[in-house]
């Protein structure tokens, strides 16, 4: 039978207004078309994206099947698909077009058709792959999988091969919040060496940025948050240098601990007020990485000619500069040898306790829930 005909049951986590808990309920998905793949979902990581944009802080369309560090077996292909085989262990990531400028250059996470692929709600024919049981379309597509859900459809170039050894239900967080921190200083900073690093929030981003900066072989680590807990781990997976930004000035901290100023660092924490602290706390020729997502519209100050005269640099990241292809496999491999412990910031649920793992995240109690999934 032609897959793109058959409809499959699933079991969704569904998003259904802003600020309402999601709501378990039974879906159909259609088959694989072209160079799609459908993932028999193992487990996805709860991204602070996915709340963000339930509260509408992005205008997706509601309801609609969220989820986007999915981690899976392919169970079924599209007759375009040429890399991938059924039975293959995936991380999903983030979708890109493949063939714009930016795609075409090696940086698929600025690809011009970024936000309708990732945020639009459907796909790129117009319709979704979801469908209540009574045939009513079901928002989904979500950076092109909606993997809070028993399966995905994703596409060839954003389900990332991954070792059959490698623990599966682990690997999800890989494709986006693992993968923007520890991106960040490996890709779009390119910490070196001896270089001193500042993570401002210590969640789950700027954890795993910590360890890169270990890896990358910065000497001065610093990991700045309000959460004791937090900084106490930060200590333990590479941070030489913790502060509570509840103790005092935090920018003379900073400056006091890296001899001036911060050769690089990333925000993460989305809050304006900790983004202008943590330029005035840049060394000379220092550079800043921003990827905490606050509402649209969001406004930081910084004094320009602090900028101008350090020769500072502020630099907007998405997805951690990341080829997915490339760099997915390389955490991997550094997981498995031990220099990247990423799974101590890891806690698991069910898809029926998401709400749990929701609140839990917002709480700061557990730095990155993953779902299991049933089915």
């Amino acid at each position: 039978m032609n897959p793109t005909a058959e409809l499959r049951d699933v079991t969704v986590a569904v998003a259904q207004a802003p600020g309402q808990p999601f709501r378990i309920e039974p879906a159909r998905i259609r088959g694989p078309r072209g160079n799609e793949v459908l993932v028999r979902v193992v487990a996805t990581g709860l991204c602070h994206t996915d709340l963000i944009v339930r509260d509408q802080y992005y205008p997706v369309p509601l309801p609609a099947v969220l989820g986007h560090e999915g981690a899976g077996v392919v169970e079924s292909l599209g007759p375009d698909v040429k890399n991938l085989k059924v039975g293959d262990h995936v991380v999903l990531t983030y979708g890109a077009c493949g063939h714009c400028n930016p795609c075409a250059s090696g940086h698929e996470a600025y690809c011009q058709h970024f936000y309708p692929l990732n945020f639009g709600g459907v796909g790129t024919d117009g319709h979704t792959a979801l469908q209540t049981p009574e045939g009513k379309p079901l928002h989904d597509h979500f950076f092109c999988q909606s993997s809070f859900a028993t399966y995905a459809i994703a596409r060839e170039n954003n389900a990332i091969k991954v070792p059959a050894d490698a623990p599966l239900e682990l690997l999800g967080p890989l494709g986006c919040g693992i993968q923007t921190g520890a991106g960040a200083v490996i890709n779009s900073l390119k910490v070196r060496p001896g270089s001193s690093f500042v993570a401002w929030g210590a969640g789950a981003v700027g954890l795993s940025a910590v360890m890169a900066a270990r890896v990358a072989g910065a000497t001065t680590i610093v990991a700045i948050d309000v959460v004791p807990s937090r900084l106490e781990l930060a200590r333990e997976l590479g941070a030489t240098h913790t502060i509570n930004s509840r103790d005092g000035d935090v920018t003379e901290a900073v400056r006091s601990v890296t001899g001036g100023g911060a050769d690089f660092a990333l925000e993460s924490t989305g809050l304006p007020q900790v983004l202008s602290a943590a330029i005035e706390a840049l060394g000379g020729l220092g550079t800043i990485g921003v990827v905490g997502a606050p509402k649209l519209g969001t406004r930081a100050e910084f004094d320009v000619n602090n900028l101008l005269l350090g020769g500072r640099s502020i630099r907007g990241i998405v997805e951690g500069d990341s080829v997915p292809q490339v760099f997915i496999p390389q955490l991997v491999q550094l997981y498995q040898q031990g220099r990247f412990p990423f799974d101590r910031l890891v806690k698991f649920y069910t898809l029926e306790q998401i709400n749990q793992a929701a609140e839990d995240s917002a709480q700061g109690i557990t730095l990155k829930p993953i779902l299991r999934i049933a089915g």
